[in-house]
């Protein structure tokens, strides 16, 4: 039977199995812009999960249509269950989620007031970029943030914060930017501009980080001789920059698999609060050194 399947090329028919088992076979993954690479993480392993399950997993952007016209394309019953890897306050949404009658889960952000989600460790990722910068010998540690209204950056924030505390150092200038290397390098000429620049930038996304570095080489300075930098996420082409980025590893693929797995069995009022119980590890590259001033 297998070997004559082989050979015509067959393949199952997702509508005509939607309409034998009531279900569509497709999950939604709904995220806040595919051009930032963290993303892409978090689909390749939720689409893994999704095909190991049997379903196809159908990926929107807030960048493109909105959820509301994500939602009106991929039709009312359409799909399974949706993941929302947004990176803001989406509280708001959940009336509308509710009504949707599926079940649904948000990645990496507690929005307030909804209790269905799973999130990453970020308050132990801060720790360890902290700690790390701590024990080469850096005093003046500064933070270049998420935009507040993000709910990881928020979180970041108050780690970092919380961070510091623990290691009987004073708080450093926080500067918020957005998730690209623009804001990332207007960021960073901002905290250069104080009266006591940092010796060392704990940075919240990889993207941000890219810019930072920039910034940092406009100033006419030199990473790490000038600054140390250390950023969460790490991709690969942290490897590739100049110098090699010092990240944290967080479990990106993992969150989106787990998102699946959770979104399989949910039930549409069912109640989630999970950290995700994962690998979190520092990955020490070029970018950090002890300070020199």
């Amino acid at each position: 039977m297998l070997a004559a399947i082989e050979a015509l090329g067959y393949r199952p028919n997702v509508a005509a199995r939607s309409l034998r088992t009531s279900r569509a076979h497709m999950f939604g993954l709904f995220i806040p812009d595919f051009a930032n690479p963290v993303y892409a993480e978090i689909i390749k392993g939720a689409e893994a999960e999704a095909a190991a399950q049997g379903y196809v997993l159908v990926t929107g952007s807030a960048t493109g249509a909105g959820l509301g016209e994500y939602m009106d394309r991929i039709g009312q019953g359409r799909i399974d269950g949706l993941l929302l890897a947004g990176a803001g306050d989406e509280s708001g949404l959940t009336a509308q989620l509710d009504q949707a009658a599926i079940p649904w889960l948000m990645l990496n952000n507690r929005s307030r007031g909804v209790k269905r989600y799973v999130v990453l460790d970020d308050q132990r990722a801060a720790a360890l970029a902290v700690e790390h910068l701590v024990r080469l010998g850096h005093r003046r540690i500064a933070h270049l943030a998420g935009l507040s209204r993000a709910d990881t950056a928020a979180r970041r924030s108050a780690d970092y914060s919380a961070a510091m505390r623990d290691a009987g150092l004073p708080e450093g200038p926080i500067v918020a930017a957005d998730t690209t290397p623009a804001g990332g390098a207007a960021a960073m000429a901002r905290l250069l501009a104080v009266p006591e620049p940092p010796t060392a930038v704990f940075v919240a996304n990889v993207a941000s980080a890219i810019g930072a570095m920039e910034g940092v080489r406009a100033a006419g300075m030199e990473i790490p001789r000038d600054v140390s930098i250390v950023a969460v996420h790490d991709l690969d082409l942290a490897s590739y920059l100049y110098p090699a980025l010092t990240t944290v590893w967080m479990p990106l693929a993992e969150l989106g698999r787990r998102g699946v797995t959770l979104l399989g069995s949910l039930k549409p009022d069912d109640t989630v609060a999970e950290v995700l119980a994962g690998p979190i590890e520092l990955i020490q590259r070029r970018s950090t050194a002890p300070p020199n001033r």
